[in-house]
């Protein structure tokens, strides 16, 4: 799932962006989330500093009424989320020069208007990174002996992915149960991690990641997942086709 971050001082305007990216989210059924939107570039931070995220997307204004501005914000964002794409929204079209003088390398920069062009374009700028996400996700490549690594207490552990049945969000903030065929491990971590590490694993519900390779059965009306040694997970309506079309690319990678 793509995290989107919104920095907007303006609490109308940043509800119109938060707006925008929730319909792009119904329209495409796709796995986006809004995880942070704020005034506060320092929330902003200091929200990246706890939960480390990769390849984001940041929807930033310049002026932000802070001493932090949008662009100053976008080139620290840079410091924990290396491959994130920044979209600036802003009226201050005078100052985009700022971006090459911080190396920021803005997806784009967008001026605010009333004309709709600035919902046309954050929506080609939301088509590109999911674009460029599913393709990333679908051009990995594992063998069946590979392992997903586990850090606890304890120290680190491979898991064969085979053995693997689902994650499950833990009770505990920013922890994960894994359930395998033969134990639970908790560690912390977010879904969203989990998601990318094997094309096996799938996304059925907010609260589970599913490995489709260990699915016994699926019962539509109850909305639960049955697992090879009997354990069930949840999986939403509109999630229902997308695991039959995982578990089929499961069963028929060259398809």
């Amino acid at each position: 799932m793509i995290s989107v971050f919104i920095c907007e001082d303006n609490a109308v305007q940043r509800k119109q962006l938060e707006a925008v990216v929730y319909s792009y989210i119904v329209a495409k059924d796709c796995d986006l989330e809004v995880a942070l939107s704020t005034s506060d570039p320092i929330k902003l931070l200091t929200h990246l500093e706890q939960n480390p995220k990769q390849n984001s997307l940041y929807i930033l204004d310049v002026d932000l009424q802070h001493e932090i501005d949008g662009i100053v914000l976008a080139s620290k964002i840079r410091e924990h989320d290396i491959h994130g794409k920044v979209v600036f929204v802003t009226a201050h079209d005078e100052l985009s020069y700022l971006t090459f003088r911080y190396k920021v390398e803005a997806l784009d920069y967008i001026i605010k208007d009333d004309s709709g062009n600035t919902v046309k374009k954050l929506w080609e700028c939301l088509d590109f990174v999911y674009d460029k996400y599913q393709n990333n996700a679908h051009s990995l490549s594992f063998q069946k002996n590979d392992f997903y690594q586990v850090k606890t207490n304890f120290g680190v552990r491979n898991i064969p992915i085979d053995e693997v049945l689902f994650f499950e969000s833990s009770k505990i903030s920013h922890k994960l149960i894994l359930h395998t065929k033969t134990s639970r491990i908790e560690f912390y971590g977010t879904l969203s991690d989990v998601i990318n590490a094997h094309p096996n694993l799938y996304r059925s519900h907010k609260s589970f990641v599913i490995n489709v390779k260990n699915i016994r059965a699926i019962y539509k009306s109850e909305q639960q997942v049955e697992m090879v040694n009997g354990e069930v997970a949840l999986v939403t309506v509109k999630k229902i086709k997308g695991l039959l079309d995982a578990m089929d690319a499961a069963e028929n990678p060259k398809r």
